[in-house]
């Protein structure tokens, strides 16, 4: 039987790099505690073949919040984001070992379906990826694939509020049956996210989403987080620091593998406690 992912659980758990500490190389062990944590993570190792590409990450993920990993590229960033909707787990020669906790569940049970996970973790990447059908049928897509809607006059309501969520609506409600792929960049990534949160999930993950796009779209894609902010837990990778300083309320930066440092986004980029954290965001090292 499928589990649901229901519950909620007050998660207080030490972020250590145990290996590091000893070695005198980590000056401070981060606790992240709240009482709305949405996914908690124990010793999460991923492995590409031979090679471990994330050492034993421990760290809890805030619900109805924005969350930015932050860190040079190779640092498993990415790695970690795929973590949380098991994309991993469609890469040959990857696994993942340790515990992931979406609201207290493990989502790595062999009672979790992970199509159906992907449901209540959407995913939008770097290049906007929408289908090559029309806006509406891009948001459509998923609730019919679900059975979300029994009639058409709810699919309508659910795309309409999708797109109005994705601060589309207005640009496209008299052209809905244009081609999604005929949109600017900026506006089929939010195509993009209509379609992630037309089919109701709690989390939105981003892997740069504003790396392929101009200022002007990049200035309205970190507005719509803002406003998302309140109602989906967002995790997002960027290589932007003002980025990360502008949108999260929480910042974790990763380095070779490790998470050296996890904290409020105003104290990561104002007072670090560790000096490669401080050399990362100061353009030292990258």
């Amino acid at each position: 039987m499928t589990q649901l992912l229901t519950s909620t659980n007050k998660v207080s758990y030490r972020a250590l790099t145990p290996e590091l500490e000893l070695m005198g190389q980590v000056n401070v062990t981060t606790e992240t505690e709240f009482d709305n944590a949405k996914f908690t993570c124990r010793d999460v190792r991923v492995h590409y073949g031979s090679l471990e590409a994330l050492h034993g990450i421990d760290m809890n993920i805030q619900d109805n919040g924005v969350t930015a990993l932050i860190g040079p590229s190779g640092c498993g960033k990415s790695s970690f984001l795929r973590v949380f909707n098991r994309m991993n787990d469609t890469i040959t020669g990857a696994r993942v070992s340790g515990e992931v906790l979406m609201d207290g569940q493990d989502i790595y049970s062999n009672d979790i379906d992970p199509v159906l996970l992907r449901a209540r973790v959407g995913m939008v990447f770097q290049k906007p990826n929408p289908f090559p059908k029309s806006i509406y049928d891009n948001v459509a897509y998923g609730p019919r694939i679900h059975g979300l809607a029994e009639t058409r006059v709810e699919l309508d309501g659910i795309v309409e509020t999708s797109l109005r969520k994705g601060g589309l609506w207005e640009e496209v409600k008299d052209r809905l049956d244009d081609p999604g792929t005929g949109l600017s960049g900026g506006q089929q990534q939010r195509l993009v996210i209509a379609r992630a949160i037309a089919v109701d999930p709690e989390v939105i993950l981003m892997d740069e989403p504003a790396s392929a796009l101009d200022p002007i779209a990049t200035a309205k894609l970190e507005v719509l987080i803002d406003e998302l902010k309140e109602n989906y837990c967002i995790v997002i990778v960027t290589h932007s620091m003002a980025q990360a300083a502008r949108i999260s309320q929480k910042t974790a930066f990763f380095h070779m593998g490790d998470l050296v440092e996890y904290g409020e986004t105003a104290k990561i980029f104002s007072n670090p406690e560790d000096k490669r954290t401080q050399d990362y965001i100061t353009g030292r090292t990258g």
